[in-house]
Parts: structure tokens; sequence; C-alpha cells
């Protein structure tokens, strides 16, 4: 035994204990190859899988430097069993290798021929490959490499891909200097996706991503087809990348329902591109409409399921995947991981608030007490319903309205899911809503508004949950959501940790109908934010309501 900060437990569990001396370096050692689960105050748990094992090995990590982490910090003796699966798991990388023949074009080789007549035998692997090269290598489809890394990977087999990338037609895109500067932590990020070739930066929401892309696309100098959530995120990557880049306007197209501009860099949404006509998706072509020598996939954890089909055939371009939070509600994470690529980058969230680069947040939860009549509404709706008629309960809307006035000073974003819902809070705030039925003009035109200061509260459905820059919103008062999605909590937390000009705290309101399925799907979503260190404070709606709360620092 000795004074280590770290457990290490048979079940693959990590339990670091954050108040030990020796806390943040451990903390350091084991990023790379751990995934962090759970982050209250005191004892951060952490948790070895296969994909976060992978995702070390393709990141230059050995067994022995993992191994000599663990033992290392551990503060009993680490499980030999536990040391021999890290190893062996380890070990199934790379095992099997896409190569570049130079006869055969793409092949797939093996290290371990055994692994090889045992991969050729899947029903599913062996119509993507074609003729025997030798005894360690066959011959693969050009067009099957990306489903061969995802087929490889479901039978724990990860394929190392070295058959390199196409450079694309060239376009010059450089940096502009004047005035700014890459943080740290966003040269890190770049620095490790391009000596990857492809891959994932987790980033959090408000540090940058769109610098990193920027960054990128400098490295690249080719031309760049960008995939962004909606026509509002488009536009502000094309903002973002005249003001960063050498880029003009002229250069930048966008690429949605309202426009259809195809230039040397190309902004398309989710949405245009997985839009079907008579069951043919119309607009795929664009991925083939030039020789794109980087793809940019913003929101990566939010990949429309044919947009992974179709990453399955550009595997021979650099492919970029920008995130807040790997989580996908669908869970194909193996997916990005085969498709996209390995995690090159991931900062946690509360090391770039300490390096100040996004605010502090303050997460309350509020919990309402239903009226007798909402509560047997709610007893007798249908199980589907239930959760609507909990999270849209009109008791919620005076809370929400004294939060609102707890913050004369502040921009207030009030965010909900249900169109009802957000109309009778717009009336009772007397704020303007934005929905999917706003247009982009007026979408554009009233977070303008709130930028300026113009106005000071503004009701959103799920539009804003994605990509919106509103860099003054200081407070979220989240009202429903999609159920327990941690995704989507992480976006809504994301709206208000872009840093403040006067360094103020942000604040995060949930208001949770108490002993409904809000309350459940709430303690889900918050799950998040204890992965991330955030803790949540839960008051009563009496304390709203009644005696005024604390005054806000």
């Amino acid at each position: 035994m000795t004074d280590g900060p770290l457990i290490v437990q048979s079940d693959k569990t990590l339990l670091l204990e954050i108040d030990h001396k020796d806390s943040s370096a451990c903390r350091q050692a084991i990023a790379p190859f751990a995934e962090l689960e759970r982050a209250p105050e005191h004892v951060h748990t952490y948790r070895l899988t296969p994909l976060g094992l992978w995702n070390a090995r393709a990141a230059g990590h050995d067994a022995e430097s993992v191994v000599d982490a663990l033992v290392r910090f551990s503060r009993y003796a680490v499980p030999h069993a536990l040391l021999v699966d890290v190893a062996d798991t380890m070990d199934r990388y790379g095992r099997l290798q896409l190569l570049n023949h130079p006869v055969h074009g793409l092949a797939l080789h093996a290290l371990d021929r055994a692994v090889l007549a045992e991969v050729i035998r899947n029903r599913k692997i062996a119509p993507m490959l074609g003729d025997r090269v030798d005894e360690d290598t066959m011959a693969v489809h050009p067009s099957e490499r990306g489903r061969l890394k995802q087929a490889l990977l479901k039978v724990g087999w990860p394929a190392e891909d070295l058959a390199g990338y196409v450079d694309g037609e060239a376009h010059q895109i450089d940096l502009k200097e004047d005035g700014w500067t890459l943080r740290d932590y966003q040269r890190h990020a770049v620095e490790g996706f391009w000596a990857g070739g492809s891959g994932v930066v987790v980033l959090p929401c408000g540090a940058g991503k769109t610098l990193v892309g920027a960054a990128a696309m400098a490295e690249a100098k080719a031309t760049t087809l960008i995939l962004v959530t909606n026509t509002v995120a488009g536009r502000q990557w094309k903002r973002e990348l005249v003001a960063r880049t050498t880029l003009t306007e002229d250069e930048i197209g966008e690429y949605s329902g309202e426009r259809k501009e195809i230039r040397p860099v190309t902004i398309a949404t989710y949405q245009v591109m997985t839009t079907r006509r008579k069951g043919e998706y119309r607009h795929l072509e664009l991925f083939g409409a030039r020789d794109w020598g980087l793809i940019v996939y913003d929101e990566v954890h939010l990949l429309p399921a044919p947009i992974f089909r179709l990453t399955a055939d550009l595997q021979s371009r650099r492919r970029l995947g920008l995130t807040a939070t790997l989580v996908r509600e669908d869970g194909r994470e193996g997916d990005v991981f085969s498709l996209i690529g390995p995690k090159r980058y991931d900062a946690p969230w509360k090391d770039i608030e300490a390096q100040g680069w996004i605010a502090p947040a303050e997460c309350v939860e509020v919990r309402v007490t239903l009226t007798d009549a909402e509560r047997m509404a709610y007893a007798t709706a249908e199980p589907e319903e239930r959760y609507k008629v909990a999270s849209t309960a009109r008791t919620k809307l005076p809370v929400v309205s004294k939060l609102v006035e707890r913050h004369p000073d502040e921009p207030v974003l009030v965010i909900g899911a249900y169109l009802g819902q957000l109309d009778d809070l717009a009336a009772e705030l007397d704020a303007p809503i934005i929905q999917g039925s706003t247009t982009n003009k007026e979408r554009e035109r009233l977070f303008g508004l709130f930028r300026e200061g113009k106005i000071r509260t503004l009701v959103v459905s799920k539009v804003a949950n994605f990509s919106i820059d509103l860099p003054e919103a200081a407070v979220a008062i989240q009202v429903s959501g999609t159920f327990g999605s941690r995704q989507e909590e992480a976006q809504r937390l994301g709206r208000v940790l872009r840093p403040k000009a006067d360094h103020r705290q942000a604040h995060f309101y949930t208001v949770v109908s108490r002993d409904t399925l809000d309350s459940e799907y709430a303690a889900h979503r918050q799950r998040f934010l204890a992965e991330q260190g955030y803790s949540y404070t839960i008051v009563d709606a009496d304390d709203v309501l009644g005696p005024p709360l604390p005054e806000v620092p």
C-alpha cells in the first residue's frame, strides 16, 4: 500500500481522490486512456473501456505506459488480471493494418496471420475483401475502406489505417495575425489532429472549436467542406472564417435550404445533406462536387446516420470532428472512432475554466410541486405523454418569471422543447421567441439584438441547442428537454459558458416537476454536469416564489 491518489478496481473503474497532492499529475497521466464518468466534489470515477484504450493506442500510447500510470499512482496493488486485460486489449489494435499496396492498391495486412484467418471467415467482412495478395495480405475494395474499419471494430480487431490521404484541390488559407493568436490548448488540438491525419477534438462549448477548425484548414491549405447543424451556425462559421483567416466572403459558399453555393470552402447543413426526395438523398453529390482536401464535422456527436454511410466512402480525405462531448444517445461512439477517427485531443471543462477561457457556472435545479389538477392529469396520462404533461406544467411559469426577475441586468435565455409551452413563456415574460418555424433572417435579427443588449430575455426552442454563438448570455433557464439527453445538457450549459467581458459568473437553472418523469430525466441529464465537475444545488420553488433567494454575486 502506498499513498497514491488512485484506487484501481477489478471491475475496471478508477477512483481518483481530488484533494490528494498528486491528483493533478494522476489525472493527466490517465486522461489519454480512461473515460471520465463522474466528477463530483471529492472522488472522480473513471472507467477503462476497449474504445478508450484503443483511442490511447491510436494516439501513440502503449500498454507499458498505461500499466505504469496505473501502478505508479494506485494506492493499493493493482489487480493483476486487470493489467493483463489492459495489455491484451491494447495489443488488439493494429494487428491488422490498412495499407497502400504498390500493385493491388488498398490492402489489409496482418501482423498476426491467425487474426487475418479469423476475420476473413466472418460473413460480413469477407465480401469487402478482394484477392489474396500473400499469406498476410488481402486486397480491399477501395470503396469499402470505411465499412471495413467499422466491421473490424465490432469484432474486436480495430485496424490501424495507414493508407494515407489525398491532398485534395489546393487552396491557399492562412490565419490572420492581427490582434489574436491560438490559445495553447487550441494549438495542441490542431497539432494532435494533424499528426494523426483524421480524428476528433473534444473541447467545451465556448472554448473556440471554430478556431481549431480554421487552424486545421490553414494546415491543409486545401478546399474544405464544413458540415454544420443549421444555417445560423453555418453563417457564424463564415463570419469567423472571414474574421480569422485570409479567406474572403466570395471564397466561402453556403449549401443550405436557402442557397446552393459550391465554392473552395463550402458550409453545408446536416439537414439539407440528409433531405430525401422519392427515397433518394439528392444532395449527396456535394461530397463529390470538388476534390475536397479536408472535411470538418461540427458537433460530430450529432452526426446523422446517413452521413455516417457517406463518410465511409470518404476515408481518403482528411476528416476533423469537433464536439463538446463524445456522448451519443444512440451509442454509436464506435462509428465515430471508425469513420471520423480516434480522439486526438480532449480538454476537461474545468481545466479550461481554471485558465479563464470559459466562465465559471452555478447550476441550480428548482423543484416545482404540481397542483392537484396537474398531478391528476399526469397520473391519468398515457405513458408516452407523461413526460410532456409533467415538463409543460403551467406551475412552472411564475417560477421562470421570478428567476428572470432575479437577474435584472443580465441577458437570459429560456430554453424548452415544447412549442405551446414556449408560446406561454413568451407571453408571460413579454419576450420574443425563436423556434423551428422562425425564418433564418428573423433568427439572425433577434440573436443580433440579444448580443447587442437590446433584448434582455429570449425564449428559444431546441434550435438554439447547437452552434449558436451568444457570448453575452449569462443565464440559461431550461424548462423542458429531450428526455434524459446528456448531450443536450452539455449544449445548453455551453450557451452561458462563453467568458464574460466583466468576468461574472454564469447561471444555469433547470425547472423540474417533482415526483414525475421530469425529475427522473433531469437526474440523468445532470450526469453530464457531474462528469465535468459541476455540482448542482437543489432548491424548492417556494424559495423562489416566496422568500427571496440570496442575492446573486
